[in-house]
């Protein structure tokens, strides 16, 4: 496959001096190269042996934390918990775990490092892998007992992580399921560079109505899609978008109330039959309530008439565990517009600092000193 990518001249901004439409829009090409560095390096360093029936817990802060939760929702025993949980919480989350796997962009992140000193400290006997998208992070050079580096251009120029998010998960998937994710992941590359010019479309449009407020909805296995979907707007745009993102079913229990007749609700339609009658009543119901800008993520064929607006799916009838890399297009170019319409720049969406690229403000307290004063009480 190519690795030259041209920005469709559908959107408008071709020539704009932009690193995240490009970093967006470049994400089709490096699936496949993805899945393939990844199942190379994972032969050579034996993880198939050394993961097989292990207890492995999935890492990271932000972004690559909302990663770790889209891939270890396919891994059977497998359970996400962020550095920043970790960092402050370890002990009680290593209980009967053979593995960590940190995942990151960049791997400066203050935690990244705390947390992989910190397991050594408490359980040198577990094994600590990393996947990053940068070689010469301070993840990189933490003494682990496995490193994935992934291509360089996943490494984000942008504040905001896109190509990143992607390629992790995707990383994660083809440790978790290696075969499954390998078998498809040259049809969906290809597809979703067919789709780009009709998803782009629709996300500029769903930009446009956009009024005040944002909810995300998906089914529980794609919640790590949601949460970063969700993100992803609020970062693009300052947090001038309030954002909630829920299941179908949990958001009768009281976030409906977020929602009003302006709302934007994107929704993330499951390709499982019995999840999808869930996600439709409640799609009936917001309509009935006249509530909420439907916005779908499925295939427009199969849409049913349950939306305003459809953004096509890339992987619509894909087992929800392994989509999210796919499926996350659509909500970052939606951010993307937004961040334009509202006269940011999306590649630095927070001009006087309030978030960077990488995280900043963070002191490691030594935990020995925790310990000390429960110890003199």
């Amino acid at each position: 496959m190519s690795k030259e990518l041209n920005v469709p001249a559908e959107t408008g901004l071709h020539s704009a001096p932009s690193y995240t439409l490009q970093e967006i829009l470049q994400q089709p090409l490096l699936w496949p190269d993805t899945v393939e560095s990844v199942r190379s390096a994972a032969e050579q360093i034996q993880l198939p042996v050394k993961l097989q029936l292990a207890r492995v817990l999935l890492t990271g802060a932000g972004t690559s934390a909302y990663a770790a939760s889209a891939v270890a929702s396919a891994w059977p025993r497998a359970l996400a918990v962020p550095t920043t949980d970790l960092l402050v919480d370890a002990e009680r989350y290593l209980l009967e775990v053979d593995t960590v796997i940190s995942l990151a962009r960049s791997g400066d992140s203050p935690e990244s490092v705390a947390v992989v000193e910190r397991i050594r400290a408490l359980r040198p006997d577990i094994p600590q892998l990393a996947i990053v998208c940068n070689e010469d992070g301070g993840l990189s050079h933490a003494g682990l007992d496995g490193l994935i580096v992934l291509d360089p251009r996943t490494n984000d120029h942008s504040l905001v992580m896109t190509s990143a998010f992607s390629n992790l998960v995707l990383a994660g998937l083809a440790l978790a399921q290696p075969d499954a994710v390998t078998a498809k992941v040259n049809e969906f590359s290809k597809r979703a560079i067919a789709l780009l010019p009709g998803i782009d479309q629709a996300c500029q449009r769903a930009a446009t109505r956009t009024r005040d407020r944002i909810v995300v909805l998906s089914s529980s296995p794609s919640l790590g899609w949601a949460r970063e979907a969700g993100l992803k707007t609020l970062e693009m745009t300052a947090g001038n978008f309030p954002v909630i993102t829920e299941t179908y079913l949990g958001l009768r229990h009281g976030p409906m109330s977020f929602v009003k007749p302006d709302t934007l609700v994107l929704c993330l339609l499951s390709a499982d039959p019995v999840r999808r009658l869930y996600e439709a009543d409640l799609i009936h119901e917001l309509r009935s309530k006249k509530i909420g800008y439907l916005i779908g993520i499925t295939d427009p064929a199969d849409s049913q008439g349950l939306f305003d607006e459809v953004i096509p799916a890339i992987a619509p009838r894909e087992n929800d565990a392994l989509r999210t890399p796919y499926e996350i297009v659509g909500p970052q170019l939606l951010g993307y517009y937004l961040s334009l319409r509202i006269g940011l720049n999306p590649d630095n969406p927070s001009p006087a600092g309030v978030i960077n690229r990488v995280v900043q403000g963070v002191r490691i307290h030594p935990a020995g000193l925790c310990e000390s004063v429960s110890s003199s009480r």
